[in-house]
């Protein structure tokens, strides 16, 4: 019989799963942000002794076991970051601002804790990076505009 008939399996013609991607840099982290990763792998686990009595090449226990991997990975590598001053925008505090004219606040936060949809942004992010270090009152240069964003207000994350 010819090769191009046969067909040993279902998942020899699946595209190959790759570990999570890392986010490059730093693991900066809030306390917050900690107790998130850690509660995210005790689900993992959960979930994955509940998957105990599936095949070992089950696609969902294989997935979660990627998942607990990643995270595993950054709770080893996480780096809990003392509460900042308050006096300047950093990594930790809530930042309002006004952004062409538009007020918004958001809260500088790590990489795993980021939710722009919550008004959380990673310490990485363009914006985020343009605020760090500026003080209440202060225009700064963002998008090619030299005042294009105001600082209003600066406090420190709960």
């Amino acid at each position: 019989m010819s090769v191009a008939f046969r067909r040993e399996g279902d998942e020899e013609h699946l595209e190959p799963k790759f570990e999570i991607p890392i986010p490059p840099g730093p693991n900066r982290v809030t306390a917050r942000g900690l107790g998130l990763i850690a509660q995210r792998i005790a689900e993992l686990e959960a979930q994955i002794a509940g998957l105990s009595e599936a095949p070992a090449k089950d696609p969902q226990l294989k997935a979660a076991k990627r998942d607990l991997r990643y995270w595993q990975t950054r709770q080893i590598t996480a780096e809990l970051v003392p509460p900042p001053q308050g006096d300047t925008v950093d990594f930790g505090t809530r930042v309002t601002f006004r952004l062409n004219g538009k007020e918004r606040t958001l809260a500088i936060v790590g990489d795993d804790e980021a939710d722009p949809a919550q008004g959380l942004i990673s310490f990485s992010a363009p914006l985020a990076r343009a605020m760090i270090g500026a003080e209440a009152g202060e225009l700064l240069e963002f998008g090619g505009r030299d005042d294009a964003i105001e600082i209003l207000s600066i406090g420190v994350i709960d």
